[in-house]
């Protein structure tokens, strides 16, 4: 269970505050107008983004004295943060091993990874050899080598076609929903919001609100969300 207590984000003339709890297994849209901090709460529960005070706990420890390596999440960003000169098994392997000293059940988890994510014969293949949406299905199966119980999506799959993100979503649900991973995804897509998240956390005007059904938020959106929306 990921608990954000007390939480206050501050930056310059910027402040986020959170007080809410995600429940285990819970796949949560985070969403809100363009500069409300929705990739920032992110940034801070991965430990990219230091409080200003309160705590962000999991399953009630404190991850404030975890580097970012040694949290119990895994992140996706938007540039799928590849290595250009590593393979794709390589890749993968860094998600195990990131000495890449790999043992021969760490290749064979990277093979069934790479199944599972509909990579096979491209193991050997480097990032600027693959479509955009390959290079999303790398990132993602290295997410699932490194088999965390959290897993942020900060719009991965922004890029793609709608057809071909619709797929990598579906893919995370099904994923997620084997492993009862939690799953928090930025997303500025209400379509992508509805279709994989029952709950968001909305983020708006300084505050992230405590996960709620994101249908019955996208049908009736308070004042600052209905502005962003166009409703």
């Amino acid at each position: 269970m990921l608990t954000l207590e007390n939480l206050v984000l501050e930056q310059d003339d910027f402040r986020l505050t959170a007080d809410l709890t995600v429940p285990d297994g819970a796949r949560v849209a985070v969403i809100g107008p363009s500069g409300a901090g929705k990739s920032t709460l992110l940034s801070a529960i991965a430990g990219f983004f230091a409080p200003a005070s309160g705590r962000i706990l999991w399953n009630g420890q404190d991850l404030a004295p975890l580097a970012p390596g040694a949290r119990p999440l895994s992140i996706l960003f938007q540039d799928q943060n590849l290595f250009a000169h590593l393979t794709v098994a390589q890749n993968l392997g860094l998600g195990v091993n990131p000495s890449l000293r790999l043992t021969a059940t760490d290749r064979a988890a990277i093979a069934t990874a790479l199944a599972r994510t509909g990579l096979e014969g491209l193991a050997d293949r480097r990032p600027g050899q693959l479509s955009g949406g390959q290079q999303s299905r790398v990132a993602l199966a290295r997410a699932l080598l490194r088999a965390r119980p959290l897993l942020l999506l900060d719009e991965p799959f922004a890029a793609l076609g709608p057809a071909l993100k619709a797929e990598m979503l579906a893919m995370v649900a099904k994923i997620a929903a084997e492993a009862n991973t939690t799953v928090l995804m930025v997303s500025h897509d209400p379509a992508d919001a509805r279709n994989f998240a029952p709950l968001a956390i909305l983020v708006v005007e300084g505050q992230a609100l405590a996960p709620q059904p994101t249908a019955k938020l996208l049908d009736n959106p308070p004042p600052a969300l209905a502005r962003y929306l166009g409703n």
